[in-house]
C-alpha cells in the first residue's frame, strides 16, 4: 500500500487568515487545531487520528495540556556555510564585470548583430544580465515545498516577507526574489520597463505573462549575492494553453540564464507528465547545474524512503540521458524540527552539502559569467562561419541565367550537397559537437535573405578592424585573459589553451588576401 500523501506544510499564520476562518474558541476550529496538531505528530501517516478514549473537545483540552508548539530547527550550519555571519564586505568585481562589458559590446556584439543571431537562437543578452548576480532556479511540481525551501533558506518563515505556501497550488507567478534596502513588491511590467535590471527581455512573452512575474524585493544578506527565482508549480492535468502564456519558453529563458537549478520533489508526486517530460527535454545539455531535491524525507520511515529514493530514479532515469546520475539531495527543508524517529543526521549532511553546493555557485559567480560570455562568443562565431559559407556558396553557385530563389533553396534543403558544414570543420578549429540544427538554418533563411548579408571578408573597417579577427581575440586571449586576473592561480597564458581548451589561434581561411 502506497504511502498517503505528507500534511500541508503551510505556516498556521497564512491559514488562519484565510478567509472562512473561524473564531478561535469555536469548536470547530479546536477540533481543527486538535487535527492539525495530531497530523504533526504522526506526519508520515498524513492522517488526522482522534484518541478514541477521549471526545475530540476533551481530546483537544488534554493535547492543550499535553502540547506544545513545534519547535524550530536550529539554523547555526545554515548561517556558517553560506558565511551569513561574516563582516567583511563581498568581493568587489565592478573593474572586471566593466572590462567584461567592454570585451563583449566591442568584439562580440558586432559579429552578433551583422549576421542576427538572436533571431536563430532568441538570446539577446543584455548589460543587465552581464553584471546580474548568480540566479538559482526553483522548478518542480506543485506543493512539493519550493517556496517553504526558499523561505527556509531566507529565514523568512513568521515574517512579513514570507511568501505563501500551502498544500493547494498556491504559487501561480514567477516570482523573483532579490536584495532590496526594504520590503517592495515589483510588478513584472515595472521589471520589463527598467532596462537596468536583468529581465526586459522578458517582454517578448506578452502582457499577459508580465501579469503574472513579480518581484520582491528583501532586505538579507544573502540576496546581496543570489537571486531565487520560484516558479509555478507543474500540474499535468492542465493544459498548457490554460496558462495564457507560453510557460515553456519562460521556463526555457529562465533556464538558459540560471546558474543553479533545483528540482525539487517529494514522496506523493514521483509521477512524470508531459509538462514534466517537456521541462527535462528544455534542461539537456545543463545537466551539471542540475540539482535533484526529494523534500519533506523525514515524512517516511527507513524502508518507504528507500522505496521512494528508488522510484524517484525510476521516473527520472529515462529523462536524464547522461553518463553520471544527478546528484539528488535527500532532506526536508523547512524550519521545523526533524521527525523523530528518522535520520536526522542523514538529513542535516545532505542539508549541508546542498548549502556548500550553493555557496560554490556565489564564490565562481564571476567566473561563471565569464565562461557564459565566451560559449556565447564561440556560438556566434560559429553562426557567422556558417552564413558566410551560405553565402559563398550561393555566390559560386550563381550564373546570370540561374534563379536565385532556386539555387539558394537547393542550398538550405540539402546543405550536405554542397559540403557547408564539413567545410567548417575542415578549415577551422569548430568542434563537430558545437554545430547548430541544419534544420534550423531553413527556418532562419526563411525571414532573413541570404543577399541581406555581407561576407565575412568584407566585415572589415581600417579602424574599427574586422569582426571575426576581433571575436576571435576575445576567445582565445581576452576572456581566459580576464579569467586569470580575478585569482584562479593560473598564468594567463597556460589559460590560453591547456585550461580553456581552445588550441590553436582560430584563421579566417575566408579572408580574401
Amino acid at each position: 500500500m502506497p504511502p498517503l500523501p505528507a500534511p500541508p506544510r503551510s505556516q498556521a499564520v497564512a491559514h488562519d487568515a484565510s478567509p472562512g476562518s473561524h473564531s478561535p474558541g469555536s469548536p470547530r476550529q479546536a477540533s481543527r487545531n486538535l487535527c492539525k496538531r495530531e497530523t504533526q505528530r504522526v506526519r508520515g501517516l498524513g492522517v488526522c487520528v482522534l484518541p478514541h478514549a477521549l471526545s475530540p473537545a476533551a481530546a483537544c483540552v488534554k493535547e492543550v495540556e499535553d502540547t506544545s508548539e513545534p519547535t524550530k530547527r536550529d539554523r547555526s550550519h545554515l548561517e556558517s556555510t553560506l558565511k551569513l555571519n561574516e563582516d567583511k564586505p563581498a568581493d568587489d568585481f565592478s573593474g572586471a564585470l566593466q572590462r567584461l562589458r567592454k570585451i563583449y559590446h566591442s568584439s562580440i556584439k558586432p559579429l552578433e548583430q551583422s549576421y542576427r543571431y538572436n533571431e536563430l537562437r532568441q538570446h539577446e543578452i543584455t548589460d543587465g544580465e552581464i553584471t546580474s548576480k548568480p540566479m538559482v532556479l526553483f522548478l518542480g511540481p506543485w506543493s512539493v515545498g519550493k517556496s517553504s525551501m526558499i523561505n527556509y533558506l531566507l529565514g523568512l518563515d513568521d515574517t512579513p516577507y514570507q511568501l505563501y505556501t500551502g498544500a493547494e497550488p498556491t504559487t501561480s507567478e514567477f516570482t523573483v526574489i532579490m536584495h532590496g534596502p526594504k520590503l517592495k513588491t515589483i510588478e513584472g511590467i515595472v521589471m520589463a520597463a527598467d532596462s537596468a535590471r536583468s529581465f526586459s527581455p522578458l517582454e517578448k512573452f506578452g502582457q499577459n505573462f508580465l501579469e503574472k512575474l513579480i518581484g520582491i524585493e528583501v532586505p538579507h544578506k544573502l540576496l546581496e549575492r543570489v537571486t531565487f527565482v520560484d516558479t509555478p508549480g507543474i500540474i499535468e492535468n492542465r493544459k498548457q494553453q490554460e496558462r495564457g502564456y507560453p510557460f515553456n519558453d519562460v521556463c526555457q529563458w529562465f533556464i538558459d540564464r540560471a546558474d543553479l537549478i533545483f528540482v525539487v520533489f517529494d514522496p506523493t508526486k514521483l509521477d512524470v507528465g508531459l509538462e514534466l517530460e517537456m521541462l527535462f527535454r528544455q534542461l539537456k545539455g545543463r545537466e551539471s547545474q542540475i540539482r535533484i531535491i526529494l523534500n519533506k524525507a523525514d515524512s517516511l520511515a527507513t524502508q518507504e524512503l528507500m522505496r521512494v529514493y528508488g522510484a524517484l530514479f525510476w521516473s527520472l532515469a529515462p529523462l536524464i540521458n547522461v553518463t553520471e546520475p544527478p546528484r539528488v539531495y535527500v532532506s526536508s527543508f523547512w524550519p521545523q524540527e526533524y521527525h523523530p524517529d528518522t535520520h536526522k543526521d542523514l538529513f542535516l549532511k545532505e542539508e549541508i552539502s546542498l548549502l556548500e553546493d550553493l555557496n560554490q555557485v556565489i564564490e565562481n559567480r564571476m567566473e561563471n559569467k565569464i565562461a557564459f560570455i565566451r560559449q556565447h562568443a564561440i556560438r556566434v562565431r560559429i553562426h557567422a562561419l556558417l552564413v558566410d559559407r551560405y553565402l559563398q556558396t550561393y555566390k559560386d553557385k550563381m550564373t546570370f541565367f540561374s534563379d536565385g530563389e532556386l539555387v539558394f533553396r537547393d542550398i538550405v534543403e540539402d546543405p550536405d550537397k554542397f559540403f557547408i558544414f564539413k567545410s567548417i570543420l575542415a578549415k577551422t578549429n569548430v568542434s563537430k559537437f558545437d554545430l547548430p540544427n541544419r534544420e534550423a538554418y531553413k527556418d532562419f533563411f526563411g525571414i532573413n535573405p541570404i543577399t541581406s548579408f555581407k561576407l565575412l571578408s568584407q566585415q572589415c573597417s581600417y579602424m574599427g578592424g574586422c569582426f571575426l579577427e576581433k571575436i576571435e581575440k576575445a576567445i582565445t586571449r581576452e576572456l581566459p585573459d580576464l579569467l586569470g586576473s580575478i585569482g584562479l592561480g593560473k598564468k594567463p597564458n597556460v589559460l590560453s589553451c591547456d585550461i580553456t581548451g581552445c588550441g590553436e589561434t582560430p584563421k579566417n581561411r575566408y579572408r580574401k588576401p
